[in-house]
């Protein structure tokens, strides 16, 4: 029998310490992951703040942190295609063979379904903290947010100063 490998796919604006809880509930059923870098093209929106290159160095670093072997898993950019009937054929184009898709977002999961791959959903770990919506929205609001991201990720971001773009890209030119 052959290397068994699944595809996770996410924007990971940040990555945080649900997505490393999920990478690593994935390891355990599969020999290797897919790590699939959603919406690679945005950047610099509020809901998109980091660039793809910020994005997959926030992953590797941390899976690197948490002893995940580099073999175990492989991060690849994936840019919208915008088109539901042509995206999961952009998503296998990209990506290294794989058996399992692991999703819990409904459209992902009905869409690999109806191409054929076998889709499972894990548990989440404290959705309500570990939200890239929350952890944005703290970063913005000056509140305790790396508590709730792997270190390598906290790194990263005050490397790139993403606290102060985050707040730049919530401002507006309107006066009152």
């Amino acid at each position: 029998m052959g290397i068994k490998r699944g595809i996770v796919i996410g924007r990971y604006q940040p990555f945080h310490l649900g997505h490393l809880a999920l990478i690593k509930m994935v390891l355990e059923r599969v020999d290797e992951v897919i790590i699939g870098l959603g919406s690679a093209q945005a950047s610099h929106t509020p809901s998109d703040p980091f660039t793809a290159g910020e994005r997959l160095l926030m992953i590797h670093k941390s899976l690197e942190e948490s002893g995940v072997p580099p073999g175990r898993y492989y991060i690849i950019p994936i840019p919208d295609v915008n088109n539901h009937s042509i995206w999961v054929a952009h998503v296998v184009s990209l990506s290294p063979p794989f058996e399992v898709v692991y999703a819990g977002n409904p459209l992902t999961r009905r869409l690999f379904q109806e191409a054929g791959y076998k889709v499972e959903t894990l548990p989440l770990v404290k959705r309500e903290e570990y939200s890239g919506t929350e952890i944005r929205r703290r970063m913005v609001e000056d509140e305790e947010w790396e508590n709730l991201v792997p270190r390598a990720v906290a790194r990263t971001i005050h490397e790139v100063d993403g606290v102060t773009r985050l707040r730049q890209l919530h401002q507006t030119d309107v006066t009152r």
